[in-house]
């Protein structure tokens, strides 16, 4: 008899694409006509992004780009988790931007419970920040896939590790 069918549902992003989204909006910003004089700064670090500029109306259009060379190199936009404008020195306006990652255990119980009511005979095990599910069959497993992709998430959902 064989054995169950798994894979595991992660919240993740490919870091080096988005090293490569902000080194894309960075040359983009230079080579801007409206943009080009602004001396805008971005900073990755290792779970936020820091936007300096000279207005509001220029770090509206540097988002923009953020967003648009994000959405080309396949990442979820709901990684990105805007903060408050402030202002910086020099009479200049900064904003943060959370990197999310991770699944954490109130979405986990969340996504469980989605895939019991969805599936009762379906196996669900949080680990740390995943979930692995496991079925008898893959066409449950496909059928959970397709339940999740239609929920509306306040993060991106993955799913890895398929084994059968």
């Amino acid at each position: 008899m064989a054995g169950d069918c798994s894979f595991d549902i992660v919240s993740q992003f490919d870091e080096q694409e988005l090293v490569n989204t902000i080194d894309q909006t960075r040359r983009d910003v230079q080579t801007r006509y409206d943009l080009k004089d602004t001396k805008t700064e971005i900073a990755l670090a290792k779970d936020s992004i820091t936007i300096t500029t000279d207005s509001t109306l220029s770090l509206k259009n540097i988002r923009d780009i953020l967003e648009s060379k994000a959405i080309r190199r396949k990442l979820s936009l709901k990684i990105f988790k805007p903060g408050k404008e402030e202002d910086a020195a020099g009479s200049r306006i900064r904003q943060v931007i959370q990197l999310q990652q991770g699944i954490t255990q109130e979405q986990a119980k969340e996504i469980s419970k989605i895939i019991r009511d969805a599936h009762p005979k379906v196996r669900t095990q949080i680990q740390g920040d995943a979930v692995r599910v496991m079925a008898k069959s893959r066409d449950e497993l496909q059928d959970i896939i397709a339940v999740l992709k239609q929920k509306d998430y306040p993060i991106p959902l993955d799913f890895i590790n398929y084994r059968s």
